[in-house]
């Protein structure tokens, strides 16, 4: 499924991967007059995944995008969160902050992820084509192109492609080399997000169960009469052997985990072996010393995955892909130059991104290991991790829609 092929005269860009990065790029390439291709290998956009944080450089990159009114509108405007014991019974409550969005006054966006994508997709507008249901299979490139062949559509060439397909992506393996080369676990838990009934009844709420140092579980509702989104996660000192694409074996896996835990965790599981929209992932960054290849060049999750630990990395992918859409713009008849100019602007900035989430992690170790108690489930404050971005004005060619 595609939509109508846009009939632009620009340079012709292939992404990979309909989700954050991948959206994003999509329409502000769309928007400095790019011929722009997204292929995706899920039938449609992806529903489901967990919340998102907006924050910061990302606010703005939202603001010029003309979108920022409606993800405020679509936000999901928790009022609070409790923390209960196995019994369910509330130890803790917090109407100040939650432990996926941080402080509520703060001025950043929560957002779920889906309807970020959707907010995103209706940005771009049928300015850029859409191909649903596939994936590349090879990338051959010379110094005007890339060669893709796909798995099920026919071979096409373009003048640059972007990989914004996420940590597991397909095109930095194609182009880059395995991923034990630049995938990097750190600390040990291992977390499902995924929809459920909303049997708690929670309204703009979170309620949270943690067993020391094991398993625990997040649930959050925005109203009574939708689903509800769940992360269920455990502890794995000695690290996990998995494979990232089998998403029925991942829910085996995290079903034996979670046996016999305590709260509701039973009832969860269940449900969570009969949804669809099933997200398994680990604690992990992306380094790379490059981000490109030639004409094949990486954005977001794919080149320099920061991790969920800081709740900044939807920001750092977003203003991203607004650098890397509009260095291209700026050098449109030697992308290879805007490429490298992305690398340079951005590289300090996704540094200190990882480096800051490398650091929280440690706290956290230390904190476990001297054995503090934290019945609150150390709610961080989001805010304060965000790091400035000057962005620069790249104006637009076309008015998209």
């Amino acid at each position: 499924m595609s939509s109508t092929n846009p009939r632009c005269p620009g340079p012709r860009v292939l992404v990979s991967g309909a989700s954050i990065s991948g959206l994003t790029i999509a329409c502000w390439l769309a928007r400095h007059g790019f011929a722009v291709t997204v292929v995706e290998r899920a039938p449609h956009l992806r529903p489901g995944g967990h919340a998102l944080d907006v924050r910061g450089p990302a606010l703005e990159v939202a603001a010029r995008m003309g979108i920022l009114t409606t993800l405020r509108d679509r936000s999901t405007k928790l009022t609070g969160i409790a923390v209960v014991d196995s019994a369910g019974r509330e130890i803790f409550r917090s109407t100040e902050s939650t432990l996926t969005g941080g402080r509520l006054d703060s001025p950043d966006v929560e957002i779920l992820r889906d309807d970020l994508c959707e907010v995103l997709y209706e940005a771009a507008g049928s300015q850029v084509e859409y191909v649903f249901g596939d994936s590349i299979a090879s990338l051959t490139q010379d110094e005007s192109g890339v060669d893709v062949t796909f798995v099920t559509a026919a071979p096409r060439r373009f003048e640059l492609v972007i990989g914004a397909d996420g940590v597991g992506s397909g095109v930095r393996r194609i182009a880059f080399g395995p991923d034990a080369q630049f995938l990097h676990a750190f600390g040990d838990l291992y977390v499902a997000t995924f929809g459920m009934p909303n049997f708690l009844g929670l309204e703009r709420w979170q309620v949270m169960y943690q067993e020391p140092d094991s398993v625990g579980a997040l649930v959050m509702g925005l109203r009574k009469d939708l689903d509800a989104r769940v992360y269920l996660g455990f502890n794995a000192p000695k690290g996990l052997d998995y494979d990232v694409r089998d998403s029925a074996a991942q829910k085996r896996l995290l079903a034996d985990r979670v046996a016999g835990a305590g709260w509701v965790i039973p009832q969860i599981a269940e449900h969570m072996l009969r949804t669809a929209d099933f997200h398994f992932y680990s604690l992990s960054q992306v380094r790379m010393r490059r981000w490109s290849h030639g004409r094949i060049v990486l954005v977001g999750d794919a080149g320099y995955a920061v991790s969920l630990g800081t709740g900044q990395a939807t920001s750092v992918a977003m203003v991203g892909a607004y650098v890397l859409a509009g260095e291209l713009a700026v050098h449109r008849d030697d992308l290879v130059s805007g490429i490298a100019a992305y690398e340079d602007g951005l590289r300090a900035y996704v540094t200190r991104n990882q480096d800051i989430a490398l650091e929280q992690n440690t706290r956290s170790d230390v904190s476990k290991g001297e054995g503090e108690s934290n019945p609150t489930g150390g709610i961080p404050d989001f805010g304060a991790l965000t790091l400035p971005f000057a962005l620069k004005d790249y104006p637009d060619r076309v008015r998209l829609p």
